[in-house]
C-alpha cells in the first residue's frame, strides 16, 4: 500500500488540520464501500485514504511520518541508530526519558512542529468515535424530511435517541449527527421502493391511465404527485408511451429544498370494455374511415 500520505489525500506538506478534514472527509465519501459495493479498488482507495488521515489529523504521527517516511513507526529505532544514544517515549504525561534532542533543534521548535499534541502536560483529545446506523424511509419522508427513533451503543448497552432526517435524502445518503461532544452518528439512508413513483436522480416518473377518446380527442386527467393530486391536460392525437413533464413536481435537492426535480407522466390510453351497440357501430365506421384515409395517403 503506497505511503505518500499527502498525494493520496491530495494536500500539500504545509496543509493544516481542516483541510486535512476536508479532503478525507471529500474522499472517504467518494470511495466509501456502501457507495462501492463489490468495487475493489474503491475498497483499497478507502483503506488508503483511511491510513493516510490517522498519520497526518494526529500531530504527534504527523511529525514523525514528516522526518522519517516510510520509517515513521520505527522513528525511536532510526535515532538511537543515529545518535548511538537510548531514545524512548513516555507514555505517561507525554514526557521524554533519556532523549538526545541534537538532531531535532530546540524544544519549542519540536513542540510547534507537533502541532501543540501537549497542552499543560495533557495529550490531545481522541477522534469522537463514529457510529453507524442503517435507516429506511418511505419515497414520501424522502420528500418532505422525517425523524426517527435510532439506538446507538452507549456505555451501559444502548440508548435511543430520536434524529431528524433531511428532505431530499436518497438511497445511498449519509447523514451526519453530532450527538455530544463524544459521538459522532451517521444515518446510512435507505429509500424504499414506491408502488406509484420511480426514482432518478431528483426526478420522478408514473403512469397515468387516460380514455383512448381522450388521447384522440384531448382531454383532462387527474395526476397524483408527492404533493397532492394537479390536474394534468391532455393535447389531442397523444401517443400511448408520450411523457409529460411537470416541472418542480419532482424530489427536493438534498440541502436546497427550494429547488425540485421534475416529474415526467407517461400516457396509458386504456380501452373500453363493455360497450354499446350504439358505440360499436360508431367505431365501425370509425375504422372504415380510417381505412379511407390510409388507402388515401398510401397513393
Amino acid at each position: 500500500m503506497p505511503t505518500n500520505y499527502y498525494d493520496i489525500l491530495g494536500v500539500s506538506r504545509n496543509a493544516d488540520q481542516k483541510e486535512i478534514k476536508q479532503a478525507y472527509r471529500k474522499l472517504a465519501r467518494k470511495y466509501h464501500p456502501d457507495l462501492n459495493s463489490g468495487d475493489k479498488e474503491a475498497e483499497k482507495k478507502f483503506k488508503e485514504i483511511n491510513e493516510a488521515n490517522e498519520v497526518l489529523s494526529d500531530p504527534e504521527k504527523r511529525t514523525k511520518y514528516d522526518r522519517y517516511g516510510d520509517n515513521w513507526k520505527h522513528a525511536e529505532r532510526v535515532q538511537q541508530s543515529a545518535n548511538g544514544a537510548p531514545f524512548r517515549w513516555s507514555s505517561g504525561g507525554g514526557s521524554f526519558q533519556d532523549a538526545d534532542f541534537s538532531s531535532f533543534g530546540n524544544m519549542e521548535d519540536l513542540m510547534g512542529g507537533m502541532g501543540g499534541v501537549f497542552s499543560g502536560g495533557r495529550r490531545r483529545p481522541a477522534p469522537r468515535p463514529h457510529v453507524d446506523v442503517a435507516v429506511e424511509v418511505s419515497l414520501e419522508e424522502a420528500f418532505s424530511g422525517t425523524k426517527r427513533q435510532v439506538s446507538m451503543p452507549s456505555g451501559t448497552g444502548s440508548r435511543r435517541i430520536e434524529v431528524s432526517i433531511p428532505a431530499g435524502v436518497k438511497t445511498g445518503s449519509r447523514v451526519h449527527i453530532a450527538v455530544d461532544k463524544n459521538t459522532q452518528l451517521f444515518l446510512r439512508i435507505t429509500v424504499n421502493a414506491h408502488p406509484i413513483f420511480q426514482r432518478e436522480g431528483n426526478d420522478l416518473y408514473t403512469d397515468v391511465s387516460i380514455p383512448f377518446e381522450d388521447a384522440i380527442l384531448g382531454g383532462d386527467v387527474d395526476v397524483r404527485t408527492l404533493k397532492g393530486k394537479v390536474r394534468l391536460k391532455v393535447a389531442p392525437d397523444s401517443q400511448g408511451g408520450q411523457k409529460i413533464r411537470l416541472a418542480g413536481q419532482g424530489m427536493p435537492v438534498l440541502n436546497d429544498i427550494k429547488t425540485r426535480g421534475d416529474l415526467y407522466v407517461t400516457l396509458r390510453p386504456t380501452l373500453p370494455k363493455g360497450i354499446t351497440d350504439e358505440e360499436r357501430e360508431l367505431l365501425v365506421k370509425f375504422k372504415a374511415l380510417r381505412a379511407e384515409v390510409e388507402a388515401v395517403e398510401a397513393e
